[in-house]
């Protein structure tokens, strides 16, 4: 009788560290394309987010004559909530004549899980203040810590 030959079949280690490392390289070269997609997408959507509220506020200045934080047009105060009262797109402190809110049904974080802020003496890059509603951007900075990353839309155009 002859005795029958048996072959294992499976990968080697070396053939099971050349997919290791061919998997390797992709992720190294996918993963900062699809942060780099996902950045854009949460910009993206501030910057939605951020429109909509400036209608909101916008509404609110048409009927009232004041910004939130209950300021007439021409002076400027900053309001890091826009959730209060003395905002006034929610509801509204008594400040507020002949308000007809609320402006928005709900004020959401920004993708980055800040609040939005309202500044009507925000600076500007180049250096002229503008009335904006805005969001701290990826770095999340305080207010008054104004950097390249703040999202903002302007009120006063």
């Amino acid at each position: 009788m002859k005795k029958q030959e048996t072959t294992k079949r499976g990968f080697t280690v070396i053939e099971i560290m050349i997919i290791v490392l061919v998997i390797g390289v992709l992720l190294a070269v996918v993963l900062p394309s699809i942060r780099a997609v996902r950045r854009n997408s949460r910009i993206k959507q501030a910057e939605a987010q951020l429109e909509i509220l400036a209608a909101a506020i916008k509404q609110l200045a048409w009927d009232t004559g004041k910004f939130p934080g209950a300021k007439p047009l021409v002076d400027g105060k900053e309001v890091p909530n826009l959730t209060v009262p003395d905002a006034g797109l929610l509801a509204e402190d008594g400040d507020f004549p002949n308000w007809k809110g609320p402006y928005i049904r709900n004020i959401p974080l920004d993708p980055w899980g800040a609040r939005y802020f309202f500044d009507a003496d925000y600076t500007m890059p180049d250096g002229d203040v503008r009335t904006v509603v805005g969001s701290h951007g990826p770095n999340r900075s305080a207010m008054n810590a104004y950097d390249s990353d703040n999202i903002v839309v302007l009120l006063d155009d």
